[in-house]
């Protein structure tokens, strides 16, 4: 995952991925000058922390942050490809305990299957906190969801399986 590092460096720079993926994003002057200047805003953020807390505060919430970001990254594309339950049919699984631990991300398999929707979450009993921390944010005017219903992909159809 560490090596990802720099192949999602490289993403971020594409261009055409901005012009695919964000074409609809309007980019303002703050995320212009810390989207550009990546390491601006982390030693912005990092900054605010020692200012806060002191120094030895700041670099443990950095090394903390950075270990679960790599972490939770591993486990969503290692175990969310071999254990858990496959409503889709397709490679991904989905579990709730890693849901919980990832702001929704744990819904791999729900996510392989409508790539596109801002909810996570499928199913009446699934809980997807990264859902409920961005309706708020719409309410607020924060943010736009463009699409929070299901929009599955070509081929994505309920798994027959009993898991």
């Amino acid at each position: 995952q560490v090596r990802n590092y720099a192949m999602y460096r490289r993403a971020a720079r594409d261009v055409t991925n901005t012009k695919r993926f964000a074409k609809d994003l309007p980019a303002d002057r703050l995320d212009k000058v810390l989207f550009d200047h990546a390491l601006l805003g982390l030693g912005t953020g990092l900054g605010i922390l020692m200012l806060l807390f002191g120094p030895f505060i700041a670099l443990l919430a950095a090394v903390v942050h950075l270990n679960y970001y790599i972490a939770a990254n591993s486990a969503v594309n290692a175990i969310g490809h071999h254990f858990g339950r496959r409503p889709y049919n397709n490679s991904a699984t989905n579990l709730q305990w890693l849901a919980f631990l990832t702001a929704g991300e744990g819904f791999h398999n729900n996510h392989h299957a409508a790539p596109t929707s801002a909810k996570l979450a499928h199913r009446w009993y699934e809980i997807d906190i990264g859902w409920f921390l961005i309706k708020p944010m719409t309410w607020l005017g924060l943010a736009r969801v463009r699409l929070d219903g299901l929009k599955l992909v070509s081929g994505s159809r309920p798994s027959t399986s009993p898991t």
